[in-house]
């Protein structure tokens, strides 16, 4: 069943690491999302001129420029300033939640994720975000 709320979803995925990406693809895809992805922060922040995104979702280690380096640049631009950032990577060690947050993240989904509840951790945050002050 595909939920309306993710039919309206532009989803920009940053990501070195193909399986990864794919999978997250695929299933945002499947649920109604129109999904754009990127290898590296530079090819993100490049894609920003094609689309705007509902949220991002970001890797923080990749080549050529990382996603701490990526949500840094993103919110020096005026038209990025709002756009929802969460962090999907493997630094799952404990603290690092509290320093994707610290760095300005709006959301945190540790790899490996699990595909059944992917889906409610973007939701998840998103809510989060959006009931922020």
């Amino acid at each position: 069943m595909i939920s309306q709320d993710m039919k309206d979803w532009v989803v920009l995925i940053v990501d070195d690491e193909l399986d990864n990406l794919n999978v997250a693809r695929k299933v945002l895809s499947f649920n109604g999302a129109e999904v754009h992805v990127a290898r590296n922060g530079v090819e993100g922040l490049d894609k920003l001129a094609e689309i705007i995104p509902t949220f991002i979702l970001l890797d923080l280690s990749m080549p050529e420029m990382d996603g701490w380096e990526m949500l840094r640049k993103l919110r020096q631009r005026p038209d990025a300033q709002d756009i929802p950032v969460i962090a999907l990577t493997a630094h799952a060690m404990a603290g690092d939640r509290e320093k994707v947050f610290d760095a300005g993240f709006h959301g945190y989904i540790p790899k490996p994720f699990r595909i059944d509840s992917f889906l409610d951790e973007i939701h998840r945050c998103l809510n989060e975000f959006n009931s922020a002050p």
